[in-house]
């Protein structure tokens, strides 16, 4: 306990440091640092698994070790989608897991309409076996807005 000594007309004075007196003083402050740490931490704790910018997925894919996966449903699909994309929707993944076994040993690139899809797709491709899953970070709109082609 941090004790002050303080000198009043030549007198000793003890002031004691009291940890709930000054919790209680402060109690809002406290919450506003608490609050604003949970929000500036949600989002990383939020997140599962690897993700990558469009720069870090042409990469991966230029490198030939890997297979991409789009789980945005059919007409988003037809609407445009990374070249050599196979199209899974997320409602359907579960059901389909088994056309993918193949590709176990390379790298899974998920892509989704939002970073939302992307990531619970990833979380459901880690739980099935998948070793190396990679979320494209911000999803299609990331991906144009990067300027790289979509195939049609």
């Amino acid at each position: 306990m941090l004790i002050q000594l303080l000198f009043y007309n030549g007198r000793i004075k003890f002031n004691h440091w009291n940890p709930v007196k000054f919790f209680i003083d402060n109690i809002f402050l406290i919450a506003i640092v608490l609050v604003s740490g949970g929000a500036l931490l949600w989002p990383s704790l939020t997140v599962r698994g690897k993700r990558g910018s469009p720069q870090d997925i042409t990469m991966l894919i230029n490198r030939g070790k890997a297979t991409i996966l789009d789980v945005r449903d059919a007409k988003e699909y037809a609407e445009g989608h990374l070249p050599d994309a196979k199209n899974i929707p997320l409602a359907e993944l579960d059901k389909r897991l088994a056309e993918l076994d193949k590709f176990k040993s390379r790298s899974l690139i998920v892509v989704g309409k939002s970073d939302a899809r992307g990531s619970a797709a990833a979380a459901k491709l880690g739980k099935a076996g998948f070793g190396d899953v990679v979320n494209l970070e911000g999803g299609v709109a990331a991906w144009q807005k990067a300027g790289l082609p979509l195939a049609k």
